[in-house]
């Protein structure tokens, strides 16, 4: 396997250097270049030679049959004395481990470095004699680090590093190192306390183990119980599980359970009299009795002595209703609960915008320490508890999807559907990303979000390659697009799923029809007056690249080059032989890249003249290569997007959307026949997977910490205490602004989720006096378009950012929040302003 690898490789630098530079364009994909050697991650530095021509690298392996040098691999003895001629193998690798190093390997030395990595080797015998290469490893070390600054994109920034003076250069450096040490170490220090205290925290404190109690009700026979060990806690929970309803009550032709929470403090040396709280708490009960649905609710005591918990039912027909039922006691109030959530969201946000860590590991951290507050009060869940929290669903989705895109890149599709959109928008830039904006809105409204971007992506990043312009621009516009799209349906979004399955909204008259046709009219009058703020957004933003398209197609291929020689790890003489190849190709592209940068001379048309000329030339280069393949994929993603659409339409096919992605990559591995399974593994987004799972567990721990339901709780405050003839406007402006700002924050799932019974009550309230629709109408607005808010405002974001990342490019938290949240504010009010149309106005659905 080695030896085909080195083969491929020798013929893919000698193509190179035969026929010059062929670009960016001659590569299909990073991961086609790595092959065996996994998905490629962006690196951080590219190290410069200051004359490449006058060393020719090479080196013996240890115990090792051959010398690797530009030309190849060349059979050699030990005994014909050229090992003795080598100084060293020097690998400088940053935040390495020196446990690669054994006996084994004893030329191999490692240097250390924080942030760069480098493999350089040299015979001294090649070295003029100006230049020794025994006059010490600190100029060498010092020369790589200095040569990083060949990947700025800014011209004179590159050209003042060479001719300033070395000596301030080299204190320059020296003093940044420190400042960027010091900032380094204190980071890792602060967020290793922090995560060792919640530990700490965690340990302390066993999880919850209160035994379910089995019950049985009916009207004649009620069941109640004494808590006397209550102590000075603050808070009673109950969890109940049985055939309820859920939703809005009707006391008059409806089955329900009733439950009352009692305490009485006697009088004493602190009250003169005695005082009684009671709490009572309604529960549907559903008519087929199938349904098994846990749900909880929290009550605030008055002290420490005992509590009577009475439960009883009201059926229709005095049947037995059968229950379960446990209680926990919390140490916390409901304010403390939500402030110690909204500290822990803070600072997952604080970690992320400022890309202290990686967003992955953001939401770990974030998710340790909500389950340390949850241990802390009282509640600390259970191992079981917490993976049972994570919507396995939707990683099924995610995993589904990603294989089928991996195995669908091998085809070429993608950059042939790069050139038809570039024949298509006749070389212009700003029609070719509305078409583009416009076809991904369209698609993300029959279709899931991530499904779309996941399709979209690839396409985007070759046809941007094409037209040397930077990707992360049009990536973010069409991310924003697929989230208004996603709105205008039932099947669209997942908020938009939730309200249409709700028994009591369909009551209401919310259907899938008609909940469609409302929200279809409004998101595509959202939709056209988007453009033009897109427009105005991206008036000053540099769509194309600063420099000429062969720089940035050489600088990503010396990218791709080091990148897939770091993911070799040197266990055996053969790789420890690629990846000294694979480097030395790096060295000789960043020789050239140096050429190139000095005599650069910018040369930017806003439009290609010659587009026609171009897109002759592209169709002869970017073609379909593998016809077979590609008939399988086609077939297998129209079955995948077919059921998709099925599963919203036939209630009687019984396949999530998790299945049947999973299905259509166990499908497409067959009829494609992988051999090298890791391949494919290696292109899956395990990074965004697992932060998925992450996130999931710290929105349920935040909501088990109140913080969801104190946000409903107090939008149903704030519209009661608006006046009467005020508070319907009012109330359709707080609840949809509320549910965006809340779902750019946090997930709209389970806010969505929470809002719902919130809404169903407070129309219910004789007080309130309100029409259900119109709220629901603005959570779903809300809930929808807020997710353009921030970058893990939606799912479809984070797998956008995940896929742009491994290929090189990535964009930040600020970059998106930076075009995506004046996108959200700008929606909003044009949503806002059609609720306020149509309700108010025009007098629909009251």
């Amino acid at each position: 396997m080695y030896l085909e690898n080195k083969s491929n490789l020798e013929i893919e630098m000698s193509q190179t250097s035969a026929q010059g530079h062929q670009g960016r364009n001659s590569l299909r994909s990073p991961e086609a270049v790595a092959g065996n050697f996994g998905e490629l991650r962006l690196l951080q530095g590219i190290s410069e030679r200051r004359d490449t021509q006058k060393l020719q690298q090479s080196a013996v392996l240890p115990s090792g049959q051959c010398v690797i040098h530009t030309e190849g691999f060349v059979p050699v003895r030990q005994e014909d004395g050229f090992r003795h001629n080598f100084s060293a193998v020097n690998i400088l690798r940053g935040k390495s481990n020196s446990a690669n190093v054994s006996e084994r390997s004893p030329l191999l030395r490692f240097s250390q470095d924080d942030s760069i990595t480098y493999l350089t080797l040299h015979d001294p015998s090649f070295v003029g004699g100006e230049e020794p290469w025994d006059s010490g490893s600190l100029d060498v070390e010092r020369r790589y680090r200095l040569g990083s600054e060949v990947t700025s994109l800014s011209l004179s920034r590159s050209s003042s590093s060479e001719k300033g003076d070395p000596l301030d250069l080299n204190l320059s450096f020296k003093f940044t190192s420190n400042v960027k040490c010091c900032f380094r170490v204190s980071k890792v220090a602060t967020i290793f306390a922090i995560v060792v205290l919640c530990s700490l925290f965690f340990s302390m404190y066993p999880d919850r183990d209160n035994p379910w109690r089995m019950l049985a009700v009916s009207p004649t026979e009620s069941f109640s119980m004494n808590v006397t060990d209550f102590r000075d806690n603050a808070l009673l929970k109950l969890q109940v599980t049985g055939p309820f309803a859920g939703g809005m009550m009707d006391f008059n032709d409806q089955e329900y359970i009733l439950i009352q929470v009692e305490q009485t403090e006697p009088s004493g040396q602190r009250r003169r009299r005695t005082q009684q709280v009671i709490h009572n708490w309604t529960i549907p009960l559903h008519a087929e009795r199938s349904d098994q649905i846990l749900l909880t609710k929290t009550f605030e005591m008055l002290s420490s002595d005992p509590i009577i918990i009475t439960i009883q039912a009201f059926p229709e027909d005095n049947e037995v209703v059968p229950l379960s039922m446990t209680h926990q006691s919390l140490y916390v109030s409901v304010e403390t609960q939500v402030a110690i959530a909204g500290i822990i969201l803070a600072g997952v946000y604080v970690l992320i915008i400022f890309e202290i860590v990686h967003r992955t590991l953001a939401a770990m951290l974030g998710s340790l320490a909500a389950l340390a507050a949850l241990a802390v009060i009282g509640d600390r869940p259970s191992l079981v508890t917490v993976v049972e929290w994570i919507d396995y669903e939707t990683l099924a989705l995610l995993f589904g999807m990603m294989v089928l895109v991996a195995i669908f890149s091998e085809t070429g599709f993608f950059d042939y559907c790069a050139v038809k959109a570039y024949q298509l928008s006749r070389g212009r830039v700003w029609p070719m990303i509305i078409i583009l904006c416009l076809i991904a809105a369209i698609l993300s409204a029959f279709l899931d979000n991530v499904t779309t971007m996941m399709l979209f992506t690839p396409v985007t990043i070759r046809l941007c390659e094409v037209l040397n312009l930077d990707p992360r621009h049009v990536l973010i516009a069409e991310v924003i697009f697929t989230n208004i799209g996603g709105a205008a349906t039932a099947v669209g979004d997942p908020p938009n799923v939730i309200i249409v399955s709700n028994q009591d909204l369909r009551r209401e008259g919310i259907d899938f029809a008609s909940f469609t046709g409302y929200m279809f009219l409004g998101i595509c009058l959202v939709l056209f007056t988007s453009f033009p703020f897109l427009r105005m957004l991206y008036w000053n933003k540099k769509l194309y690249n600063k420099e000429s398209i062969e720089i940035v197609e050489l600088k990503h291929e010396i990218l791709v080059w080091r990148q897939t020689a770091q993911r070799i790890n040197p266990a055996s003489r053969e790789e420890t032989a690629v990846k000294c190849l694979l480097m030395q190709k790096v060295l000789n592209l960043e020789s050239l890249l140096r050429k190139m940068m000095k005599t650069f001379q910018r040369q930017i048309s806003q439009e290609d003249k010659n587009w026609e000329q171009n897109i002759q030339e592209l169709q002869k280069k970017h073609r379909i290569t593998d016809k077979v393949l590609l008939v399988k994929c086609a077939s297998v993603l129209g079955v995948v997007i077919f059921m998709f659409f099925l599963n919203s339409f036939v209630p009687s096919i019984h396949l999530e959307l998790g299945w049947i992605a999973i299905l259509g990559a166990l499908w497409l591995l067959v009829l494609a026949d992988i051999q090298d399974f890791e391949i494919i593994l290696h292109r899956v987004e395990w990074a965004t997977l697992l932060f998925f799972a992450a996130l999931f567990v710290l929105m349920e721990a935040l909501a088990q910490l109140q913080l969801i339901d104190y946000i409903g709780e107090q939008t149903a405050l704030l519209i009661k205490a608006v006046p009467e003839d005020q508070r319907l406007a009012i109330a359709i402006i707080l609840v949809m602004w509320v549910s965006a700002l809340a779902s750019s924050l946090i997930d709209n799932i389970p806010f969505t989720a929470t809002m719902i019974p919130v809404l169903i009550n407070l129309s219910q309230d004789a007080d309130v006096n309100l029409p259900v629709k119109p709220l629901i109408f603005a959570l779903a607005m809300g809930a929808c378009l807020g997710g353009n808010g921030t970058l893990i405002g939606a799912s479809a974001n984070v797998v956008c950012a995940g896929i742009a990342e491994q290929h090189g490019y990535g964009f930040s938290f600020v970059e998106f929040f930076k075009l995506g949240f004046p996108m959200m504010i700008m929606t909003c009010m044009i949503a806002m302003c059609y609720l306020l149309a149509t309700h108010i106005g025009l007098r629909w659905n009251m």
